[in-house]
């Protein structure tokens, strides 16, 4: 282990999630903002539906090979070069994943922009229906799958700065896709033959700017990496077995709303951007808090696990998942009670009708069931995959995709489009119960004193603030003539009043910060 590596004082978990959880709120309502953009431009016809699917595809396969899967395999292997091996070992490792992940990449990028009109027909099989929407869509995909490669790389580097406890910058960086979508949206457009296109290249542009903005900082910590392909290193084949099992376990809730978006393509035309709508709402929490817990908990896990440290490893899952019921709980209780105030505020302009607010508040409804289970899977996998057991989520992986089909098959001929976020919604307890029981029986989770009295203060704080948003929000059909300045001012008080109700009743409950630092 480096003699600098040693002498840098680790800011506390609760300092780092609040770090990212700033950054990365930044990125969402920036994303919140492109959402405006691109709801009033496009709304919920047939160029948004196609965009969203071309996106959609590569930004699945992102969180796979980026966030997903090899984030999972590289940070834990990483963890361990660094506890037990000397720097030369460690830029061995970046240089030599660089170079095997890079090439890969580059090959599926190839044969995804020859074979797009057969990915448009795999993931959005109900286009094909619409010869034109479907033809649009691969078009507009073999300009967005090189996103995968950039984006993948961009987010190989973010996990070494993570590693050397660098976390604003890979937070920070998302931002740059939101300035780019917002900006070719709104200059791009009218230069376009068809105007959505503009999105998708606004996708790409994106892609080479995240990755540019990263390098310097990888720079200045000496780990450029200079890429060779190795197959046979010793650091880049067990990344890989670890990956394999992982590409799998780690996002079945991608895979979940992939699924959604296959079966939304064979229903009425608007049913996949009502459900890319109300996701994006929900994911607006799971980013700022829920992957910036499993972000700054990663690493810190690994390194337990390396050195042997059980009880600290308990301790840190035990943290973590308090930090996200006490976020989780308020935001999906907010999201239903705020679901078509918070639609209407942010997309209710220009080609977005009050039906499409209905529709897709129905479906944030459904997803925001799933919230505090989408949240808890976040960080409860990474109490797997930092021990480098990349086999069991998939088991628990499989149980739950199987369980999302049938629960699909349920509700879409009930509930359409809001059967689909349901089922999800369902599915993701169902993984996220197997991952914890599982924790539990091989005594890695391990409950610590303190939570009778945290459930106490936490459940009728959340009770008090839902009573108040019920007492004080306004009825459907009087936002739908609002103004957009009496929107933003019910809608911002509405959030100031439940969120501020909320933290009271958790200090008279007796909670404090110094109870969450870690």
């Amino acid at each position: 282990m480096l003699a600098a590596d040693q002498q840098i004082r680790k800011p506390g978990l609760l300092r780092s999630g609040a770090l990212v959880s700033v950054m990365t709120l930044i990125s969402r309502i920036l994303g919140l903002v492109r959402d405006i953009v691109i709801a009033g431009l496009f709304g919920a016809g047939a160029g948004a539906d196609a965009f969203f699917v071309a996106f959609k595809i590569p930004n699945f396969l992102r969180r796979l090979f980026a966030e997903g899967a090899f984030n999972q395999a590289f940070v834990p292997v990483l963890s361990e070069y660094r506890s037990q091996r000397d720097r030369q070992a460690v830029r061995g490792l970046i240089d030599s994943v660089a170079g095997t992940l890079g090439l890969t990449l580059s090959g599926m990028t190839v044969l995804a922009i020859v074979a797009a009109p057969v990915l448009v027909w795999v993931f959005a099989p109900g286009f094909s229906q619409l010869p034109e929407k479907q033809a649009l869509t691969a078009e507009m995909l073999r300009v967005t799958f090189p996103y995968l490669l950039l984006i993948s790389l961009t987010a190989f580097a973010g996990s070494i700065l993570n590693s050397y406890d660098r976390f604003a910058i890979p937070a920070f960086t998302p931002v740059l896709l939101n300035l780019s979508l917002i900006a070719t949206a709104l200059w791009l457009t009218p230069f376009m033959e068809e105007p959505a296109m503009a999105l998708a290249w606004g996708v790409l542009i994106a892609g080479c700017a995240q990755l540019l903005f990263q390098l310097p900082f990888l720079a200045r910590i000496g780990l450029m990496p200079r890429p060779k392909v190795r197959w046979k290193d010793e650091g880049v084949g067990r990344i890989m077995k670890l990956m394999a099992p992982a590409l799998f376990g780690v996002s079945v809730s991608q895979i979940n709303l992939l699924l959604d978006t296959v079966l939304a393509s064979f229903l009425v035309s608007g049913s996949v951007s009502w459900l890319y709508y109300s996701d994006r709402l929900v994911e607006l929490p799971l980013g700022v808090f829920g992957i910036a817990v499993a972000t700054v908990i990663l690493p810190s896990l690994s390194t337990k696990h390396a050195e042997k440290s059980g009880e600290a490893f308990a301790k840190t899952l035990d943290w973590a998942v308090r930090m996200i019921l006490l976020i989780a709980v308020p935001a999906a209780l907010a999201l239903t009670v705020l679901a078509e105030p918070l639609l209407f505020t942010l997309f209710q302009y220009g080609a977005m009708t009050a039906h499409d607010v209905d529709m897709a508040a129905l479906s944030l409804r459904a997803y925001a069931v799933g919230l505090l289970a989408f949240m808890l899977i976040k960080v409860l996998a990474p109490g797997f995959y930092a021990r480098q057991d990349t086999r069991t989520p998939v088991k628990i992986g499989i149980v739950a995709m199987v369980a999302n089909m049938l629960f699909n098959l349920l509700l879409v001929f009930w509930l359409d489009h809001a059967g689909l976020a349901l089922a999800t919604s369902l599915s993701a307890f169902l993984n996220a119960g197997l991952l914890w029981l599982t924790l539990r029986r091989e005594g890695v989770f391990v409950w610590q004193p303190g939570w009778g009295r945290y459930l106490l203060q936490l459940i009728p704080a959340a009770g008090v603030m839902v009573a108040l948003l019920l007492w004080l929000t306004p009825e459907a059909a009087e936002w739908a003539v609002f103004g957009w300045q009496q929107r933003v001012f019910w809608l911002g008080t509405l959030v100031i009043a439940g969120g501020g109700l909320y933290l009271v009743m958790l200090l008279l409950a007796g909670l404090r910060l110094r109870h969450m630092r870690y």
